[in-house]
């Protein structure tokens, strides 16, 4: 269905190639799963499947792409929208609509699908990515996670036989991956649909997986089952990094087939006091005082109320993980804390209302980085985005750019911040925001397009700030970062606070928002593998 024949693609002469006499072949009805570092060459290589890669973006491409027997070099995107469906990182990049029904519909009226073929499909495809509820809504009105699912609708309604998806989940919830991987699957296995997916939270996707691509970073892609090519790559979800520490030669690719190996294992038990170790400890005695203090915080949309008469404290020193699904008012908690939406109730922030303060003294006090936050780049190179930060936050000059070494991002400082890939833009982004040093920082989903390292790095770099007493807020959906960082975990529900903890109290208690490695061990409440070393074998 798929081949690349010694395919090469450098986007100027003289550079390095992206990908480098690259051959490898995907059967029809595959799932094939691309993983790799951040800035790896994953986006490229998916968009040359399509033409995207050098029709739309340039560069130089050699070798040779089929798609169904259609060579790439001579069928642009256009010539193939037929045959290929392409799902962006960015969902809302990609709109061309107002309303959910309408978007959905697009791509058939540009194929020509006759309107009762296409009225069917669209009913089909509501049902089939669960957002009837939201047909008449306005894209602007979504959330993240609701707005990525409607982007996968649109491309399935127009019935390719190759989809495309980079980063489906990214801006998921658990249920709301799992139903949208559910449907995904299903089309592989009972239509024939063949699926190339890039995705970072491999924990997702990868036991479904037929086939996996790994790209070093260097040009190279190697190709095989999933369960070895794990084994050798420098992406490691929590079950490889338990294959790794526990000496397996393949990686388990479900929960299921690690709970079968570790049984197999009588000697491998936890010890008594696994609940007292790790980065996610019960500890909630001897709080310092408040950084952030709510007291009925209602924030309304309309007739919508997104937050509900919510009381919270929040301590310096502490992160906080706020968890639930799409819509739940996370975000929304969040841009409040932060006085950057309308709402009412008491708040304060290091004993300062930021509603009432101007711009300059809320940077200092509270930080956030927003869920798309790309919204935050408007210099034309990364370098005058860096100095803008350090001018904005009255910081000595190289401030930022030290956060973003901090983060081992290498970026070319004279490049576009538009040239770059999500995971690279959101690093950046960090970068500023945090040079303000601010009292608290606002995270809404930070990990969303960064690999295991650069979340790893992020992990460190939110310990450090914690470490300065500052106060870390995580809007969140993935519940292994936050078994990493999070001392304390909020689950929210219709803008109400449905349950507050320790996160090792209240992931492991939730079949939903408990993180890999708990599974696995339940009922031992392990959250990480850092927490396996003491293990008796």
């Amino acid at each position: 269905m798929i081949n690349f024949n010694d395919v090469t693609i450098r986007y100027a002469p003289g550079h390095p190639p992206v990908l480098d006499a690259v051959s490898f072949r995907i059967a029809d009805g595959d799932l094939c799963l691309v993983v790799g570092r951040t800035g790896s060459g994953k986006s490229t290589l998916l968009s040359a499947i399509n033409g995207l890669v050098p029709h739309f973006t340039g560069g130089i491409l050699t070798g040779q792409v089929t798609v169904n027997g259609r060579d790439t070099r001579y069928n642009r995107p256009r010539d193939l929208a037929d045959v290929v469906g392409w799902v962006p990182q960015n969902p809302v990049a990609g709109f061309v609509t107002d309303r959910v029904e309408d978007e959905i519909a697009y791509g058939m009226e540009q194929l020509g699908v006759r309107p009762t073929a296409m009225r069917k499909r669209v009913e089909e495809t509501l049902d089939v990515m669960g957002i009837a509820d939201l047909r008449h809504r306005p894209l602007t009105e979504l959330s993240g996670g609701q707005q990525q699912r409607v982007a996968i609708a649109s491309v399935l309604a127009a019935q390719p036989r190759i989809l495309i998806l980079d980063e489906p989940t990214s801006a998921l919830d658990p249920t709301a991956a799992q139903d949208v991987l559910g449907a995904i699957t299903t089309l592989v296995h009972e239509v024939g649909l063949t699926v190339v997916l890039s995705e970072h939270r491999l924990e997702r996707v990868m036991h479904a997986a037929d086939q996996m691509l790994w790209l070093p970073g260097d040009g190279q892609v190697l190709a095989g089952p999933a369960a070895e090519i794990l084994m050798q790559s420098s992406v490691t979800p929590p079950l490889t990094a338990l294959a790794h520490r526990l000496g397996w030669a393949t990686s388990p690719l479900s929960v299921r087939e690690a709970r079968r190996r570790v049984a197999a294992e009588p000697g491998l038990i936890p010890p008594d006091d696994a609940r007292t170790r790790g980065t996610a400890p019960n500890g909630t005695a001897n709080q310092p005082a408040s950084a952030v203090s709510i007291s009925e915080l209602v924030v309304r949309y309309g007739t919508t109320v997104a937050v509900n008469g919510v009381q919270l404290e929040l301590s310096p020193g502490k992160t906080t993980a706020i968890m639930g699904r799409n819509g739940a008012g996370k975000s929304s908690l969040l841009w409040a804390i932060a006085g950057a939406v309308k709402s009412s109730g008491q708040l304060t922030v290091s004993d300062a209302d930021p509603r009432t303060l101007n711009p300059d003294k809320v940077r200092r006090l509270v930080s956030l980085v927003p869920q798309n936050a790309p919204d935050l780049l408007y210099l034309p190179t990364v370098e005058r985005e860096l100095q803008q930060a350090d001018l904005e936050s009255s910081a000595a000059p190289g401030t930022a750019a030290g956060i973003l070494g901090d983060l081992d991002v290498e970026l070319d400082h004279s490049q576009d911040p538009r040239d770059l890939s999500e995971g690279q833009r959101l690093a950046l982004v960090l970068a500023i925001q945090l040079t303000a040093r601010p009292a608290v920082l606002l995270l809404d989903e930070p990990t969303r397009g960064l690999d295991y390292a650069m979340k790893a790095r992020l992990a460190r770099m939110v310990a450090a700030f914690t470490a300065a007493d500052c106060c870390v807020v995580i809007s969140t959906h993935d519940v292994e970062f936050v078994a990493k960082v999070a001392q304390r975990t909020v689950l929210m529900g219709e803008g109400d606070i449905v349950a507050d903890g320790p996160t090792r109290e209240v992931c492991t208690s939730s079949a939903v928002f408990s993180p890999q490695i708990a599974k696995v061990f339940h009922p031992a409440g392990l959250l990480t593998v850092d927490e396996l070393p003491g293990l008796s074998r």
